[in-house]
């Protein structure tokens, strides 16, 4: 390892943690794996196995026992406190002063669940869900939004950046979970609104691709309509982020919501379209794939 390396963990190599996970072992730390499904870590290690000391562990335990810092990034609240809190979960064996960190989109209560467990065995931990999508994972281009205390958060910040462009405390336990929410809230909304103006442009007799680079040079302009505008007028939706789970995660938003006493009435009739969508067995298919209720509508 090299002067400033660490011993990681990384826990959960699906789209998003296979490629972070990738980018910790590049940048020269050493990594345990673990993956519910061994065949995805035996790939990840016969790719990133030749470097000294990455390896595979068999639980979430295992993996993390001699971690300076422990990352996981698996699918939903359950998941979360099954791989950290489990009987062979991570802070089963975790070492005081070490840190876990949670990439995963959860709620913010399970963030502070998780938080306060951790604190209990002298363990560090930050709610980090990140927003950029597997192309982001991939580039090591991710957005990270971190909630927990600030001298934990020090510790991992440099870490962090080995996936990131931009790695941000925004407050306490659950801080993450909750602007994570917001960057939903907004995607939801972007999304519907640019499948209209697409759907709006095509029902005129407009070029629909002549009208978004014309609009993308002004105020219309968004990470939405530069990186799924083309896509969405082409109808191709096989990639990116799976309606599936955005309906995962504006159910977060939605709950947390009545709770906090929010309104959120565009995010919650958008639910529904992404419920439509899945009915029509188009839940694997890119979040872009609200168009579709435009074209052919029910």
């Amino acid at each position: 390892m090299t002067k400033d390396a660490h011993k990681l963990a990384f826990l959960g190599l699906g789209v998003m943690g296979y490629p972070m996970a990738g980018h910790l072992a590049t940048a020269g730390h050493r990594v345990t794996v673990y993956n519910r499904t061994p065949q995805k870590a035996a790939k990840w290690i016969a790719q990133y196995g030749e470097r000294a000391g990455n390896r595979v562990a068999a639980t979430p335990g295992a993996a993390a026992a001699d971690a300076d810092i422990v990352m996981m990034c698996v699918g939903n609240d359950d998941d979360v406190r099954a791989v950290a809190l489990g009987a062979d979960g991570a802070l089963s064996s975790m070492r005081t002063g070490a840190v876990l960190v949670d990439h995963t989109t959860a709620s913010a209560q399970v963030a502070r669940e998780i938080h306060a467990a951790a604190a209990a065995k002298g363990v560090g931990f930050i709610d980090a869900p990140v927003s950029g999508g597997q192309s982001g994972a991939e580039n090591g281009k991710l957005t990270i939004m971190c909630g927990g205390d600030a001298s934990v958060f020090a510790r991992v910040e440099t870490v962090l950046a080995s996936y990131a462009r931009a790695v941000t405390l925004l407050g306490g336990p659950g801080s993450g979970q909750l602007t994570k929410m917001v960057n939903q809230i907004c995607i939801a909304g972007m999304v519907q609104a640019l499948s209209e103006g697409i759907a709006f442009a095509e029902k005129s007799g407009l070029d629909a691709l002549a009208v978004l680079d014309v609009i993308g040079k002004g105020a219309a302009q968004s990470w939405q309509m530069d990186n799924r505008g083309k896509t969405m007028v082409a109808d191709q939706f096989d990639f990116g982020f799976a309606v599936d789970w955005m309906r995962k995660d504006l159910a977060i938003c939605i709950a947390e919501a009545r709770a906090n006493g929010a309104e959120l009435p565009v995010t919650a009739l958008v639910d529904q379209f992404y419920a439509r969508l899945h009915a029509m067995g188009g839940g694997r298919r890119d979040t872009s794939s609200l168009i579709r209720l435009l074209r052919e509508p029910r």
